[in-house]
């Protein structure tokens, strides 16, 4: 069987698997979006050892970049001085400004992987209804994104790495 082919059948079924749990036993904690963008970040990065880890480690960092901004938002009255809109844009900028510099720690270097964990933590805080509270933030749950979107990006990333495995064994 040709690469293509073989990589095509893995990731489809793989795919039909992922989407099983995510809107069936593992709904509410399996988000398959925020899981398939960690599966490509994987393959993205080189479908290797080093692709795994840095897809795991620079994708839960960006969710706890988020996670913290989130946290700091939530602090910004809706009387502040400059106003929120202002205030949530400046609060924003600073901690991507932060999370591109700790690109400098050699872990941590793959900012485009770290920008995905972040965009994903803050697609389900903005997309979810009453996500965005401090007692969400702070809690102990699976409502918290902390948990919830780091659990996604590691079971995609594996996901991506089981999807090349069995494309390598159907190329066989």
């Amino acid at each position: 069987m040709d690469k293509l082919t073989a990589l095509s059948l893995s990731i489809g079924g793989l795919a039909g698997v992922a989407t099983f749990l995510a809107v069936g036993p593992a709904s509410g904690i399996f988000f398959i979006w925020a899981a398939t963008i960690a599966w490509a970040a994987y393959f993205y990065l080189g479908a290797n050892k080093e692709a795994l880890i840095n897809t795991i480690v620079c994708g839960i960092f960006g969710v706890f970049m988020a996670w913290l901004t989130a946290i700091l938002l939530t602090e910004i009255p809706s009387t502040a001085l400059l106003g929120f809109p202002l205030m949530a844009a400046i609060t924003v900028a600073v901690a991507v400004v932060v999370m591109c510099l700790a690109a400098n720690i050699p872990q941590l270097a793959s900012i485009p992987t770290s920008v995905l964990g972040y965009s994903s933590t803050f697609a389900y805080l903005l997309q979810t209804p009453d996500k965005l509270t401090k007692e969400v933030l702070l809690g102990v749950s699976l409502d918290n994104p902390l948990l919830v979107i780091s659990i996604s990006i590691v079971v995609g990333t594996y996901f991506g790495q089981w999807s090349a495995q069995l494309s390598a064994k159907l190329n066989q």
